[in-house]
């Protein structure tokens, strides 16, 4: 973390944080104060960020829930709400993704990444609106360079989170007389993510993301952290409705930002 906020009596829910970047982000909250609320789809990875998020200092409640089930979802909140009491800030992270050409992709393979990344914002967002601290809470969608770069074997992952995008949007105008404030967050190439690990499995490839990025090197966790400590704070409270890049340049510099010509074959 390379700013500094004060985030002591914030509580924060963070759906998909139990690794890669949302448990960088979560860990950051932890680290400024917050009592945070991680989420996922498995109980024992669950438990482990809860684990590592305690270890450094912090306080943390752990949860698990499929985004895809919205009675599921609701759970959560209830028992974070329980646990912690509200909810300033909702980080909606829970994503899928696997590459595949349009015509070797089953359309379950399809539904599955719409319902995850697109449905589950929904269900998140939905579920969790009447427990938000209001007014003055502050809601982030994690989104992806596919929601505004065309890329080859990722036609599933480019439609969902740019419907991501659009709900980002839509809601900051619906909630913002209510004042809550809506973004997304589009990272990069992250090191070390399963994400990255998929899209850019060899050295090769590695090699052709990082020159590529107009910044020259992939990010890290906490280059996405640090961007969602600054629009959960009163420093962005009147930020609202923005698809804000934290990306090194790569979404300005389009599919070759990305190193897309390497990384479709």
């Amino acid at each position: 973390m390379n700013v500094s906020f004060d985030y002591n009596g914030k509580n924060v829910l963070i759906f998909g944080g139990t690794s890669g970047i949302n448990l960088g982000i979560a860990e950051a909250y932890a680290a400024c104060g917050a009592i945070v609320g991680v989420v996922g789809r498995n109980a024992e990875k669950a438990e482990v960020a809860r684990e590592a998020i305690a270890a450094h200092g912090g306080k943390a409640f752990c949860y698990t829930a499929d985004v895809r089930d919205f009675e599921a979802v609701t759970e959560v909140y209830k028992a974070f709400v329980r646990d912690a009491d509200k909810i300033d800030i909702l980080v909606s992270g829970a994503a899928g993704n696997f590459p595949a050409p349009a015509l070797g992709m089953s359309p379950n393979g399809f539904k599955s990444v719409v319902e995850i990344d697109l449905l589950g914002t929904f269900h998140v967002l939905r579920a969790g609106f009447e427990y938000l601290n209001v007014p003055g809470a502050s809601v982030m969608n994690i989104s992806a360079p596919q929601a505004m770069i065309a890329m080859p074997l990722q036609s599933h992952v480019c439609a969902a989170k740019a419907g991501v995008d659009m709900i980002t949007r839509t809601l900051a105008i619906e909630w913002g007389p209510m004042g809550v404030r809506v973004n997304s967050v589009i990272p990069g190439p992250i090191d070390g993510t399963e994400g990255m690990a998929r899209l850019a499995p060899t050295q090769k490839m590695r090699d052709a993301v990082e020159k590529a990025v107009p910044l020259q090197r992939m990010g890290l966790p906490s280059d996405v952290a640090d961007v969602c400590l600054f629009l959960g704070s009163d420093a962005a409270r009147y930020v609202t409705g923005v698809i804000l890049p934290a990306d090194g340049g790569a979404v300005a510099a389009g599919s070759a930002g990305m190193g897309m010509s390497s990384m479709g074959h």
